[in-house]
């Protein structure tokens, strides 16, 4: 294992392509055609798969390419008691798509036991070697928070939760007991991945919340869920976040600067680095950076996940000397804006595209920063 820690000059947030017989294999799982046993199997041959392209492309940071899950938030929010979920009828509206995800609700008090995404880093982490380290990505507690109070979910919450306040207690509770344990699995770089923040930019805040929602106290809560779970983490443990603005098959949610929320954001979250969307108009321009606080990094998502299109090289390094105005370069680095497959279906382009992508990413960080 690597002694460095995430963010890495050239990076990427976590998510990957799956390949076509690993779909297969989670769809006859859930059709009842093959056993737990099997998936897993499956599983974990797309992951050494991954992750040694991973090492080959040249990148010091790997990850299980989230393939043990459906979707990149909620399959870790259904490892906890109190969580239930059923196919959707109507999923989530995208800009030119529906999102089918799994409707996702509360039946219980919010209780963590023994999470299974532990046991997934496990496996990742003996993967590691001299060059590499392992991250695990999870939704922020902000993101499960926010699950939990939209429209369509606040009136089961409330059985259960009369105030957000407790609801809030409970989720950072239960978030420093996943930690802990991914601590003690040897895990040093967590990635919180966050489209709440996405949302209170632009449009999409109506739409998730509700037209009559307090925006400023929903905002509040985000912050205090998120530096509640990772209170008192330990020193050498990496907490990182990435913030989106939506990401499903290439489809976005909303649109929006971050001036908005710069101030609690950049200034409030303990977080030790953010990874954020700036691969198109839609996330605005870098003069938010001006908030971040203390020496805490920025990953520049300036290479889109989205298309198979390459960018111009020379247009990627001006913008990092745009954005070196407000943070100074050696505490800026790159990577696309977003994973490549933030659910099952994945983005619009091929494995070999994903893998150009990165390898661009990586070129140009090195122009920049030097190898």
């Amino acid at each position: 294992m690597t002694k460095a820690n995430t963010p890495f000059r050239y990076d990427y947030v976590g998510s990957f392509l799956r390949p076509d017989y690993l779909k297969k294999a989670r769809a006859d799982f859930e059709a009842g055609t093959i056993t737990a046993k099997e998936l897993k199997e499956v599983e974990d041959k797309a992951i050494i798969d991954l992750v040694k392209k991973q090492k080959e492309a040249g990148y010091h940071v790997i990850t299980d390419g989230e393939f043990r899950r459906a979707t990149w938030h909620l399959d870790f929010m259904w490892g906890f008691n109190g969580v239930e979920h059923k196919k959707t009828e109507k999923g989530v509206s995208f800009h030119g798509e529906a999102a089918l995800i799994d409707d996702t609700w509360l039946s219980g008090k919010i209780v963590a036991k023994e999470h299974p995404f532990v046991e997934h880093f496990k496996f990742v982490k003996a993967l590691e070697d001299e060059n590499t380290v392992a991250k695990q990505t999870i939704p922020a507690p902000a993101q499960f928070f926010q699950q939990m109070i939209i429209p369509a979910n606040i009136e089961t919450t409330r059985k259960f939760y009369p105030t957000d306040e407790e609801l809030i207690d409970d989720i950072a509770k239960a978030y420093r007991k996943v930690i802990k344990d991914l601590y003690e699995a040897g895990c040093r770089n967590i990635q919180l991945d966050d489209c709440t923040w996405g949302v209170l930019v632009a449009e999409g805040s109506v739409e998730r919340y509700g037209k009559n929602a307090n925006l400023k106290d929903i905002t509040e809560k985000l912050l205090k869920v998120n530096n509640l779970a990772i209170e008192n983490k330990p020193e050498d443990l990496v907490i990182n976040t990435h913030i989106c603005r939506g990401n499903y098959h290439s489809a976005y949610f909303s649109s929006g600067a971050y001036d908005p929320i710069a101030e609690p954001l950049f200034g409030r979250e303990n977080v030790d680095a953010y990874y954020l969307e700036f691969d198109d108009e839609r996330s605005g321009g870098f003069e938010p950076l001006q908030a971040i606080t203390g020496d805490k990094k920025v990953v520049l998502g300036l290479i889109t996940s989205k298309s198979p299109k390459l960018e111009d090289k020379n247009v990627i390094i001006s913008r990092i000397k745009e954005a070196s105005k407000y943070i100074p370069l050696d505490r800026l680095y790159l990577s696309p804006q977003c994973g490549f497959a933030s659910c099952e279906i994945g983005n619009k382009l091929t494995e070999k595209e994903q893998w150009a992508k990165l390898a661009l990413v990586k070129e140009i960080a090195e122009e920049v920063w030097g190898k």
